[in-house]
């Protein structure tokens, strides 16, 4: 398998992998927003498709997954249908046609990784990973939670479940209520990706939850999430604003 997120090293501050949404809801504005994107050059594409009007158009979302692929420039893609419960877009399709347009796209050769949310039905998750890996796609397991910050065994409990069923990278992103609760996802960061052997990425979000954008990486986090042209949760910053903070702490280790 091509492993586009890597495990950080523990005890070595890295830069984290950087990942721009693509939110586009036609066709038209995707090939703007992909224009937009590639231009920056981040390490990652996520193609947020609950965004997406035609999603319960498969061919219509292997067409432009196609197109994406072929624009992006070599950047990797990861395909993402985030679901309402944890903070995605409504979209007409339930839960058992969301798997079969997963298997459809990845049946089609169009992207590079997939984000399964823990949340997802049992059989939705062995139906994904088993097809993910025998076509050598990278899973993402996530789990958000847009109300609050659970404790910290929580949090290292829902990373562990990750690997545990099997996900090649294991993601949570909270919402903070105090700063505190950027430290809780911090610390939970750094123990997770020295215990765990499966890269993670963690975030906090909204405004209290950028620090963890900017900083996230040297605790352990493998990606951070930026804006190419528009965001995709709260508290994204631009790429070109993380890259010159990324660039002050790589320059901090020399």
């Amino acid at each position: 398998m091509s492993t586009i997120i890597k495990k950080m090293e523990a005890e070595h501050i890295q830069r984290p992998l950087i990942c721009a949404p693509l939110v586009g809801k036609t066709f038209a504005a995707i090939k703007e927003e992909l224009f937009v994107i590639t231009k920056k050059q981040p390490g990652l594409i996520e193609w947020r498709v609950d965004f997406f009007e035609e999603l319960h158009k498969t061919e219509s979302v292997i067409e432009t997954g196609k197109w994406i692929k072929e624009n992006a420039k070599g950047i990797p893609v990861l395909f993402t249908r985030r679901s309402t419960r944890e903070g995605g877009e409504p979209i007409s399709l339930n839960e058992e046609q969301v798997t079969d347009l997963y298997v459809s796209v990845m049946k089609a050769d169009v992207i590079d990784a997939v984000d399964v949310e823990l949340s997802s039905p049992e059989e939705a998750k062995e139906t994904i990973l088993s097809l993910a890996k025998e076509k050598e796609i990278q899973t993402v397991m996530s789990f958000h939670d847009f109300s609050k910050t659970p404790e910290k065994e929580a949090l290292l409990a829902v990373l562990k479940q990750a690997q545990e069923e099997g996900g090649d990278v294991g993601k949570i992103a909270l919402m903070p209520q105090s700063l505190h609760d950027v430290l809780i996802v911090a610390e939970v960061t750094e123990e997770a990706n020295r215990e765990l052997t499966i890269p993670i990425i963690t975030m906090s979000m909204g405004p209290k939850g950028a620090l963890s954008r900017l900083f996230g990486g040297a605790f352990g986090s493998a990606v951070s999430f930026a804006v190419g042209q528009t965001a995709s949760a709260p508290g994204q910053i631009a790429i070109d604003q993380l890259e010159r903070v990324l660039d002050v702490i790589d320059g901090s280790q020399v």
